[in-house]
């Protein structure tokens, strides 16, 4: 009958009974060779399967979460290295720009000391933007001791004139410029003539009379009578030499001894040269 005793609690009874035999089979088990070991032992070797595959998965769950920590810290090592090299790739770039500018400014020095002349070294700070005209822009100015006329060389020969002077920046006219005109001559044949800019590019040496020797390759100077330049700065040198037309002159082209577009540090000259004396006169 369902509704007797056992009936009602055969769930309770059965998880006694059940209860009684584990508690059986342990205190049984600890006994070698007592035949109610054998249950036990068909028990764990059916749960080997499963117990072996729970340690795998937590073994290989526990690996996993050691190598994401891992992982994770490399990966910040490594983003901590590379901003550490691009400091270290910063700071080289800026010592060896600093080297460099240092290098350019002791060649000025020792340019100066050559030409026995007092001098400003000078930064370029910027150009004009209009290319009918040809200027830089010196971020010294007449505070600096810098004054219109002054001339302006490099390391490499003549650059140009200041031509506008502020307190602390100056402009300067490239020899380059077709406004721009010095006295010259050829250091080997020494035929004399102005060096000026031509519009669409490059120097021209104007006024050298057509008996005169000049040859490709000679090299044009500073004759030192303008007043602005002292003698012997380099020019450039003569490129082309020809006597098309009816003139009375030569068509002189120089290569100019300066790349332009590359100037960094200049050398203005304070000290103007001394006036050259005229035969006769006192």
């Amino acid at each position: 009958m369902k509704s007797s005793f056992l009936w009602r609690n055969r769930v309770l009874l059965t998880t006694g009974t059940l209860l009684i035999l584990a508690l059986h089979l342990l205190s049984s088990g600890v006994r070698p060779g007592a035949r109610a070991s054998k249950p036990a032992l068909a028990l764990i070797e059916l749960l080997r399967p499963f117990q072996t595959f729970v340690a795998g998965v937590t073994g290989e769950s526990s690996g996993f979460v050691h190598d994401y920590f891992e992982l994770v810290g490399v990966r910040r090592e490594n983003a901590d290295l590379r901003r550490q090299l691009a400091e270290f790739e910063s700071q080289r770039a800026r010592m060896q720009e600093l080297e460099s500018e240092n290098r350019r400014l002791a060649d000025l020095l020792e340019l100066r000391d050559v030409l026995a002349t007092r001098a400003v070294a000078v930064n370029v700070i910027g150009s004009d933007p209009n290319a009918l005209s040809r200027t830089l822009i010196v971020g010294q100015g007449s505070r600096s001791g810098l004054r219109r006329d002054m001339a302006v060389i490099s390391n490499e020969g003549v650059v140009g004139k200041l031509m506008v002077v502020a307190p602390d920046a100056a402009r300067v006219l490239l020899i380059d410029d077709h406004n721009s005109a010095l006295d010259a001559i050829d250091q080997r044949s020494r035929a004399r003539g102005i060096v000026a800019g031509v519009i669409d590019d490059g120097l021209t040496m104007k006024y050298v009379d057509r008996s005169e020797d000049l040859r490709p390759g000679d090299r044009i100077v500073t004759s030192g009578m303008d007043g602005i330049f002292p003698r012997g700065l380099l020019v450039g040198e003569v490129g082309r030499v020809s006597q098309e037309g009816p003139g009375l002159f030569l068509n002189v082209e120089v290569l100019p001894a300066v790349d332009f577009r590359k100037l960094e540090q200049l050398l203005v000259l304070t000290q103007k040269p001394p006036e050259l004396q005229l035969e006769g006169q006192n």
